[in-house]
């Protein structure tokens, strides 16, 4: 069955509560100060079931210039609108900036309802029909039917319903295929359940006991129970008004503006690059970083615009522009938007976003301009392919199909094709798979090579460039994890080689340098011929003339290659001279079954100062043990 949501719109006081209330028997003012006032504040939503059988949402949006946000926050993901006029006064304020936004919001499927007919004559009827006809003829509801109904008298309701039923025919359904989202436009609590959202289901489907993310907050829950139209339900589709019980989220964890979504399928952000639209009615020129209300969904925030490609807009101009947010918005490729005016706050545009989590932008550049035109028209491969170019890390599916709008069965097989192209490269690991752009994955293989060159030139005796200072240096966006993923594909490829702490170059081994190489060979020789007696490394270094930080990059080099061997402060035995060692002790131990400190000393032909020291090493190897004050034969390993 196709689910879809309607929304009505008109000036304050034309009778959209009422007509309302009229064709579902729900009163849609809740509050007090609504029922006081006599007019709508808030969102209200009731359900209609149409003579056909079919069962649609409603949201009754306030129609008061001052609740222009509130008005806002519920026409985002409806399907058709009723745009009410009320007969007595005609087209005024309100109704137009309510039809400016909605076509804004590329909302195209409608019916236009003259509200209080019994309160005017005939006449009157006929030339505000008129009028109306005059007022939609360049509009998207120019074709859309008229009906003329009162809500004291009935008179109309028939006709209205059987319009609506007529109309609803030509909504195209909303997807069930991609990403579930749901923007949410009310959050209560309910004694005994905890925490409960409401919205409209813009894609997917959704299903208790699935684990969803309210970002941009970022809050990982659950789905804990669900209703649509009042009736519990196991999942729920795109196009239906729905109310989730979340597990384990407090009220203060989500409010008006947030999005319930699919794990890791939107980012929020700061910048939207979009297509932007000023309205005629606009009045004036939008100049470049004028600051604006911006409004997605159910969100609102302040921004700036920045004209990628103009000094100023013109009323009726488009442009390429990058919104510069002051707060995180959650949004998805093709997602319509409007703007107002910042002060005096009236509607003066909007448009599409093209990419919703961009790289800041430089303007008037032929390259970024060239890239949004791709992201807004290209075919799915280029779409595709320009967004992981884009893209500062490698995705997943799910960041792809909120990056790019595609649905998941056209995001497989465009990435096949992609792939067969040499296009993309699938990056895997843990059981995931990431994809990136094969221009960006030869870019970072060769900023990478590069690096590791200069890094070896200037450090020869290190075993390579640390990974985990590689990557915030120069990759700060990527994920560890995903890190270590490209990494371990450039070393199948031969790129590189990957230990577990550093990259190095595939031909590279650590050794000195010409200039460094005589005196770490004066360095080995100095302590190789003190035997058991080796002086400690700082003296080495004074009498070798080894510089700090040369000494440490020799010392570090000559533990790697295995040369010494560390067996305490500032304490260093040659290999050779530790081999011979554990020679000698082995032997005694075999022939004499014990050894005490004094006779290692006397074995060795050293002092107790190095004695110890060689004893608690062999402790440690397991070639002794001690018990007392002897040592036994351990085990060795």
């Amino acid at each position: 069955m196709k689910h879809f949501i309607i929304g009505t719109a008109g000036h304050v006081d034309h009778g959209k509560t009422a007509l309302v209330k009229a064709i579902t028997g729900t009163d849609t003012d809740r509050l007090r100060e609504e029922k006081e006032r006599g007019i709508s504040i808030e969102l209200g939503f009731a359900s209609l079931l149409l003579p056909g059988g079919h069962r649609a949402g409603i949201v009754d949006v306030p129609g008061h210039e001052r609740f222009i946000k509130n008005m806002l926050a519920g026409v985002g993901g409806i399907d058709l609108v009723l745009l009410i006029i009320a007969a007595d006064e005609g087209v005024m304020p309100q109704t137009r900036e309510h039809l400016d936004i909605i076509q804004l919001l590329q909302v195209d499927k409608g019916v236009v309802v003259l509200t209080k007919i019994d309160l005017v004559d005939s006449e009157w009827l006929e030339l505000v029909r008129e009028e109306v006809r005059g007022f939609l003829a360049e509009t998207a509801l120019a074709e859309a039917p008229l009906v003329a109904v009162s809500s004291v008298t009935g008179e109309g309701f028939p006709e209205l319903l059987a319009a609506i039923e007529k109309v609803a025919r030509e909504v195209k359904p909303k997807s069930v295929e991609g990403p579930v989202r749901l923007p949410v436009d009310r959050v209560f609590s309910v004694t005994g359940f905890g925490t409960v959202v409401t919205g409209t289901l813009l894609a997917g489907v959704l299903r208790v006991g699935e684990q969803v993310e309210i970002l941009p907050q970022g809050v990982l829950t659950r789905v804990r129970s669900l209703q649509v139209h009042g009736e519990k339900e196991e999942t729920a589709g795109a196009g239906q008004r729905v109310a989730v019980n979340l597990a384990g989220v407090d009220v203060e964890q989500v409010s008006r503006g947030s999005v319930v979504a699919r794990y890791k399928s939107l980012v929020p952000s700061h910048y939207l690059d979009v297509r932007l639209f000023l309205l005629k009615s606009a009045g004036k020129n939008l100049r470049n970083r004028a600051r604006v209300r911006f409004y997605l969904g159910t969100k609102e925030a302040l921004g700036r615009v920045k004209l990628l490609d103009f000094e100023e807009l013109e009323p009726g101009g488009r442009a390429y522009a990058q919104l510069e947010l002051e707060e995180n918005v959650v949004a998805a490729k093709g997602d319509p938007f409007v703007i107002r005016s910042y002060s005096p706050m009236r509607t003066i545009g909007g448009g599409l976003v093209i990419d919703p989590a961009p790289r800041k932008h430089k303007r008037f550049r032929p390259e970024v301009i060239a890239a949004l035109s791709i992201m807004e028209k290209g075919s799915p491969e280029d779409l595709l392919e320009q967004y992981l170019i884009n893209a500062a890390t490698p995705n997943g599916l799910n960041e792809i199909a909120g990056g790019t709008g595609l649905l998941d069965d056209e995001i497989n097989q465009t990435i096949c094709r992609l792939i067969e192209q040499r296009k993309v490269r699938k990056v895997s690991g843990e059981g995931r798979d990431y994809f990136m752009a094969e221009v960006v994955y030869r870019k970072w293989a060769g900023e990478i090579t590069g690096l590791l060159n200069t890094y070896h030139r200037d450090f020869p005796l290190r075993e390579g460039y640390p990974k985990e200072e590689l990557r915030s240096r120069r990759f700060p966006a990527l994920n560890n994890k995903v890190f270590q993923f490209v990494l371990q594909n450039m070393e199948r490829e031969g790129i590189l080689q990957n230990f577990p702490q550093t990259l190095a170059l595939p031909s590279f081994i650590p050794q000195p340098a010409p200039d460094q190489a005589e005196l770490i060979k004066q360095v080995e020789q100095q302590i190789n011929e003190s035997g058991f007696q080796p002086p400690f490394w700082s003296e080495v270094c004074k009498k070798a003339g080894l510089k700090d930080a040369l000494a440490q990059e020799a010392l570090q080099y000559l533990l790697k290659q295995g040369v010494l061997v560390k067996l305490g402060d500032d304490l260093y035995f040659h290999r050779d001279a530790l081999a011979e060692a554990r020679r000698r002790v082995a032997a005694y131990l075999a022939e004499k079954g014990e050894l005490s400190v004094g006779e290692t000393r006397d074995l060795l032909g050293t002092s107790r100062k190095f004695t110890l020291p060689l004893l608690e090493y062999f402790d440690r190897a397991k070639l002794t043990r001690r018990v007392g004050d002897k040592r036994l034969p351990g085990k060795t390993s």
